[in-house]
C-alpha cells in the first residue's frame, strides 16, 4: 500500500457526510392548496431523535404546529413572506425536548417555485448556546451589576415605549425620582461595602413594595427612578409615600431612621418630551431635599 493510500484524504459522498453535519438538511414543500410536507430531512445532532420524520414526510402541518408552539404564527408568517416575495427564509423557533429545556433552532432556506407549489431547500441548526450568550450579553447591557435592577438604558427604552402608549391612548403615566439622603455619610461612617448593601437592600424592598407592572431602575450612585404605567399623579404620590415610610422604618443593619429617601413625583403630559417629564420629577426631588429630606414632593 502506497503512502498516498495511507495518509491521503478519504473521498466520501455527500450522503455519507450528512449524518455528521451538526444540523439538519431539509427540503420543505408547500402545495398551492396549503398542504405541507418534508420530502427530505436528514442530518446529525439530537433534534431528529425526538421528531417523527415519517409524519413530517407525509403531512407536516399539524406536527409543525405542535413542535413550534408559541412560535408557530411567527414561523408561518416567515414562510408566507418568503413564498410571496421569493426571498430566503430566515427565522428561529424553540423546539421542545422531553425532560429538558427547549432548544433554539435557526432556519435558513431558499425557495424555488415547483409545478405544484413552492419548495425550500435549506438547513436547521441548534443555536441554543448562541441564544444563551445573546441573553447573557443583553442582561449585561440592561442591568445594574450591583443591585441587579434595570439600568438607565433599559429604563429609558421602557419609558419611551410607555410614553408612546400614553400619548396614543390618553392613559396616565407617572414617575418617581428617588435619592437616598446623606448617602455619603453612610459610606463615610459605615464603609462603602455597607453602602453597597444598603443599595442592594433598597432595590429588593422597592421591588417588593411596588406593583409588578412598575419598573424600578438604578440611575447611578444613590439615585433611582420608578416608572408607573396607568398611574395618575396622586396615586403615584401615595405609592411613593408608602415606599418612603417603609424605608425609613427599616433597619439596614444600622438601626431604623438611618436610611431615608427624598422622592420627587411627576406625571406625563400627553405628547411632551421625556426630558420635560424627568425635569419636573428632578425639580420635585430638589424641593423634597430643600424641605428637610425624608419626604415626597410632586409637581403637577
Amino acid at each position: 500500500m502506497s503512502v498516498n493510500e495511507i495518509d491521503g484524504p478519504i473521498s466520501v459522498s455527500a450522503d455519507q457526510l450528512v449524518p455528521y453535519i451538526p444540523g439538519v438538511i431539509f427540503q420543505f414543500h408547500r402545495a398551492h392548496n396549503g398542504h405541507m410536507h418534508f420530502p427530505y430531512l436528514e442530518g446529525g445532532g439530537v433534534a431528529l431523535k425526538h421528531i417523527d420524520r415519517d409524519v413530517l414526510g407525509q403531512n407536516a402541518g399539524q406536527l409543525v404546529e405542535q413542535l413550534t408552539g408559541e412560535d408557530h404564527p411567527k414561523i408561518m408568517s416567515a414562510i408566507e413572506r418568503s413564498a410571496r416575495l421569493m426571498l430566503p427564509l430566515k427565522t428561529r423557533f424553540r423546539l421542545p425536548f422531553p425532560k429538558a429545556d427547549p432548544h433554539w433552532i435557526a432556519v435558513s432556506a431558499r425557495p424555488e417555485p415547483v409545478a405544484d407549489g413552492i419548495q425550500w431547500s435549506g438547513i436547521m441548526m441548534d443555536i441554543s448556546d448562541q441564544v444563551t450568550e445573546e441573553q447573557r450579553l443583553r442582561k449585561l447591557c440592561d442591568t445594574d451589576p450591583l443591585t441587579e435592577l434595570p439600568n438607565r438604558r433599559k429604563l429609558m427604552l421602557h419609558l419611551t415605549h410607555l410614553a408612546s402608549i400614553s400619548t396614543r391612548h390618553g392613559t396616565p403615566l407617572s414617575i418617581m425620582m428617588i435619592d437616598i439622603d446623606h448617602f455619603k455619610r453612610i459610606n463615610d461612617r459605615w464603609g462603602h461595602l455597607h453602602g453597597d448593601e444598603v443599595l442592594k437592600q433598597l432595590a429588593v424592598k422597592a421591588k417588593a413594595l411596588l406593583r409588578c407592572e412598575d419598573m424600578v431602575a438604578r440611575m447611578g450612585g444613590e439615585e433611582f427612578m420608578v416608572v408607573l404605567p396607568l398611574t395618575p399623579l396622586q396615586q403615584c404620590h401615595t405609592l411613593a409615600e408608602r415606599l418612603r415610610q417603609a424605608v425609613s422604618s427599616c433597619d439596614f443593619g444600622m438601626g431604623s431612621g438611618h436610611v431615608t429617601l427624598s422622592i420627587g413625583v411627576s406625571e406625563f403630559r400627553c405628547g411632551e418630551a421625556l426630558t420635560s417629564l424627568i425635569g419636573r420629577a428632578d425639580q420635585a426631588l430638589y424641593d423634597a431635599k430643600d424641605s428637610g429630606r425624608d419626604c415626597v414632593c410632586l409637581i403637577r
